[in-house]
């Protein structure tokens, strides 16, 4: 049996900017992960997911034994991932084979309701690397996270990849998305051979930071479950009588974000707690402007119970929802926070980071 796990992850900064190429963020990936295991199978293989109820997926081949055939076909990431491995192991000419996945998450509660911290990444992410494994492709850590992208926007075109970037390398990352349209319609007319190796992945970088050694990070869950894919296309499209806020806001997000990985670089946390407050507040003006509700009411206690208590908090990933951080100093009585959290229905998530993973290679 192979088995794979990848981390969940939470944006610190740069979250709605990041859909611009080369705009960046800063994440971290959470030490609650994706489990999948891979066993060989024959005759059909089985994906056995909480996301699929009790009865396994089960696929099949055609005559030829290259295309997988389904009874239904859910558009999701795991059978998108599956896809973008076959196409990559045919044309490197291994043999195809059948297998069995079994997924497990500790990214959601004990009902299934998801925290909100990248679910759909992580298992697209632990999926590749089970599948490099199992074909022995020796993909390297960026390759995987590559084609884990070019699975990932097969399904929502919009998606940034900084999940998957935090579930591929682990640790506090800097990251910035390449032209993910062009890499979309490049693979539909090359394939994902050409894809993996052609220039619309200008844009892309990742490389690590370590967040200042005097801040604990602190993370809420407000139990309200958020779309990402929907607030990020209503920002995009504001209303017609408000001004169109996109402009300006990437360019206060990219200083913001360069800012934060200074203070980290240079282990200043007064200036990365001032970071974190100005982040919030171009949120808050991003929501105003774009009449989105990116900071809720619950939201909104987060941050001010946090700041009462000498901490800095803002919505973390696309808001509407979902967790809030807090970097909090090592001084700071972190325990009234998460009471001052639970008393207001907020769930404190004791999340550490997860460890760093592999090399990232340079563009």
């Amino acid at each position: 049996m192979i088995e794979t796990r990848a981390p969940g992850k939470l944006y610190i900064a740069g979250e709605y900017a990041v859909v611009t190429p080369g705009q960046p963020a800063v994440l971290v990936a959470v030490d609650r992960c994706i489990t999948v295991r891979l066993t060989e199978s024959e005759g059909a293989g089985r994906i056995h997911s909480s996301e699929y109820g009790q009865a396994p997926l089960v696929w099949r081949r055609k005559e030829n034994g290259e295309a997988i055939v389904l009874e239904h076909r859910p558009a999701d990431y795991v059978l998108s991932a599956i896809a973008a491995v076959e196409e990559l192991r045919a044309a490197r000419g291994a043999a195809p084979r059948y297998f069995d996945l079994n997924i497990s998450s500790e990214l959601d509660d004990a009902d299934g309701r998801k925290f909100g911290l990248g679910s759909s990444g992580a298992v697209t992410v632990a999926t590749i690397a089970a599948l490099n494994e199992f074909y022995a492709l020796g993909l390297r850590p960026t390759e995987r996270f590559k084609l884990a992208l070019l699975a990932t926007i097969a399904i929502s075109p919009k998606a940034s990849g900084g999940d998957l970037a935090a579930s591929t390398f682990g640790g506090w990352i800097r990251y910035s998305s390449p032209d993910r349209a062009s890499l979309r319609q490049h693979r539909e007319e090359h394939g994902v051979v050409s894809a993996l190796e052609c220039s619309d992945w200008a844009g892309f970088s990742a490389r690590r930071i370590t967040p200042p050694s005097s801040l604990d990070l602190l993370v809420g869950w407000t139990g309200s479950p958020a779309s990402t894919e929907h607030l990020v296309t209503r920002v995009h499209t504001p209303k017609d009588e408000r001004p169109r806020p996109f402009a300006s806001f990437t360019a206060e997000s990219h200083t913001l974000v360069d800012d934060l990985v200074t203070a980290c670089d240079d282990d200043d946390a007064e200036q990365a707690l001032q970071t974190i407050g100005k982040a919030r507040t171009l949120l808050q003006r991003l929501g105003f402007t774009s009449g989105s509700l990116i900071e809720t009411e619950t939201l909104r206690r987060l941050c001010e119970i946090a700041e009462d208590h000498g901490a800095a908090a803002k919505p973390s990933g696309a808001g509407g929802g979902d967790c809030g951080i807090a970097l909090a100093p090592n001084h700071t009585d972190a325990l009234a926070i998460l009471a001052g959290w639970e008393a207001e229905g907020i769930r404190p998530l004791h999340l550490g980071t997860h460890r760093e993973e592999g090399e990232i290679d340079e563009f």
